[in-house]
């Protein structure tokens, strides 16, 4: 069972908002206070936030580093200087490849590309790489979701008569590259950007609209940046970033666009993943059924296949990619489940000896494409911050997953003389290691983590809105209410609330696994029965609760199946009444 945190408005604030901003505001009270709790602090600031309007979105040219890249760019590219662009190979710098690429193509200009082979050249910058386009005659580099770090390799690119613009979003290093531009809204102080967490996708779109601007006073050409919303939508919900501010409403726009989607590719894409290729999509499907399939190709050493797909025009080429993404995603998924069952062993196997704050597992022959998943997964089930190591040529390269209350990125800049090198987030990070220094860095890690967390293990959190009636969730008024809250992710949760005491009437399996079940409650007070869905959780429910008391976290949502909306009620946690 998890903690759970009942969310109160921040310090300071008023325990309940005006309720006659209700009225005005055209919605529940109910959903005012949830709003209210969640931070929002005047009538303005609701209205915006339910709006979402794209027109509220900063122009280009107001963001910092942008106008003087752009200009670069533009005059570059006017001069007839070949470009290319160098992406990474996650689901973020392949959407933000296809930007670049798609802007540049409305305007007749046509630009090489690279999404480097993970396995054999790794993540970022090389410098024989930078050679090659050199002797192909590019005289433009643009780097999208990488290159703050590659200092070396700008230089050569730099030696090599190059005129360099790096696009990133992940934090800088102390020394940056010798690029001649440099747009990274993580440079900046967060209260001076508009969105300081942009995806690095986010980061091309506004830097191609500035170009896209300057470009169209010599071309007479404009590509219509609506267009790149699906993109952006993918690349960040795929990348984890906070749906807040411009990040939401750049991603409820392209979960829009995506719904009849224009690019043959991503209805394809849909078509593989089990959806309809004009069905509307919730963050959720984007993230664990497109972006999984997009990820495989660079995981599997093929993410090129997925920059083609994305912008491929004819569909029955665009439906054979697709296919080659779903089969190479089958094989990832294959390879996963191998690899996590021994790292699972692994991590009993140490905590049993003795506990331990944080998780160091290493499998000398686990594919270093799949290692940051199954860090991911062991996070989650022990909660504890885990690093999953494996050979990679001549070292150990490590992929990092961490709990909310300890800053991994932080805290490996710590103990940063046990790697040869290290990047990433606050919850997720990459390393490499030498051979030699597998113990001296997991005795570090564990004792690093043990100072931060403390000695006894974490058990994780669940923030919940409030408690909500069943005659509540089962207005479906409301739920659609709740709907306007969407797109949920990182920054911008779906709501969970903490039911009164339920009787559980009936319990029953959902699917053939077993894993899954269904049960009927009932709420002692209003007398309302409702059907609730409990995921992976038939342990933890067992037949001795039948005619029991319990309360749950839960979600309510519309289920509109075969076109009929009814209630469907998702069971995050439960406790005895």
């Amino acid at each position: 069972m998890k903690n759970w945190i009942l969310r109160t408005p921040p310090a300071g604030r008023a325990s309940a908002p005006p309720q006659h901003w209700a009225e005005e505001l055209g919605i529940s009270p109910l959903l005012l206070e949830l709003l209210w709790r969640r931070g929002f602090a005047d009538k303005d600031a609701i209205n915006a936030f339910l709006s979402a309007r794209l027109g509220s979105l900063t122009p280009p040219e107001s963001w910092p580093q942008i106008p003087e890249a752009a200009r670069l760019l533009a005059e570059n590219l006017l001069a007839g200087k070949k470009l290319a662009v160098w992406g990474d190979y996650d689901v973020d710098g392949i959407t933000a490849a296809t930007v670049v690429l798609d802007v540049l193509e409305s305007h007749g200009i046509e630009a090489r590309w690279h999404i480097p082979d993970r396995m054999r050249e790794g993540y970022g910058l090389n410098i024989p790489y930078m050679e090659m386009l050199a002797e192909q005659g590019c005289g433009i580099l643009l780097t999208v979701d990488c290159g703050i770090s590659d200092v070396d390799a700008v230089r050569r690119a730099r030696e090599l008569g190059m005129t360099v613009v790096l696009t990133d979003h992940h934090l800088p290093p102390d020394s940056l590259p010798p690029a001649h531009a440099i747009w990274n809204p993580r440079l900046h102080p967060p209260e001076n950007v508009p969105c300081p967490h942009l995806a690095g996708v986010g980061v091309a779109f506004y830097l191609m609209g500035a170009v896209n601007q300057l470009l169209a006073a010599h071309t007479g050409k404009r590509h219509p940046m609506s267009d790149c919303l699906d993109m952006v939508a993918l690349g960040t919900l795929a990348d984890v970033m906070p749906l807040a501010g411009e990040n939401r409403v750049l991603v409820r726009g392209g979960l829009q666009r995506m719904t009849s989607p224009s690019r043959p590719g991503l209805a394809a894409l849909k078509t593989v993943s089990g959806i309809d290729a004009s069905a509307a999509l919730t963050s959720g499907q984007v993230v664990f059924r497109l972006a999984p399939r997009i990820n495989a190709a660079g995981r599997m050493g093929q993410a090129q296949t997925a920059l083609r797909l994305l912008r491929e025009k004819n569909h029955a080429e665009a439906t054979r990619l697709a296919q080659e993404l779903d089969e190479l995603n089958t094989r990832r998924r294959t390879e996963e489940d191998r690899i996590h069952l021994e790292a699972r062993a692994q991590a009993q196997a140490l905590l049993a000896g003795e506990p331990r704050a944080g998780l160091v597992l290493y499998g000398p022959d686990w594919h270093p494409g799949i290692i940051g998943i199954v860090a991911s997964r062991i996070m989650e089930e022990f909660y504890r911050p885990t690093i999953v190591l494996c050979d990679d040529q001549d070292s150990l390269k490590g992929s990092g997953r961490s709990v909310r209350e300890f800053d991994l990125y932080a805290g490996l800049a710590q103990m940063a003389d046990c790697m040869l090198g290290f990047g990433g987030h606050r919850q997720a990070a990459g390393v490499r290691i030498a051979p030699g220094n597998l113990e001296k860095f997991r005795a570090a890690f564990e004792t690093l983590t043990e100072k931060n967390l403390g000695p006894s293990p974490l058990d994780p959190s669940l923030t919940l809105e409030g408690e909500l009636t069943f005659a509540q969730a089962g207005d479906l008024t409301f739920l659609k209410e709740l709907q306007l809250l969407q797109p949920f992710g990182p920054g911008n949760r779906e709501p969970v609330f903490a039911s009164p005491p339920l009787e559980v009437r009936e319990r029953s399996f959902l699917g053939r696994s077993r894993e899954h079940v269904l049960l009927r409650l009932t709420d002692s007070a209003s007398g309302v029965t409702l059907a609730a869905k409990a995921w992976r959780m038939a342990k933890d429910l067992p037949p001795s609760l039948v005619s029991q008391h319990i309360r749950i976290a839960y979600t309510p949502r519309i289920d509109a199946y075969n076109g009929v909306p009814s209630v469907d009620i998702a069971i995050k946690d439960w406790r005895p009444a």
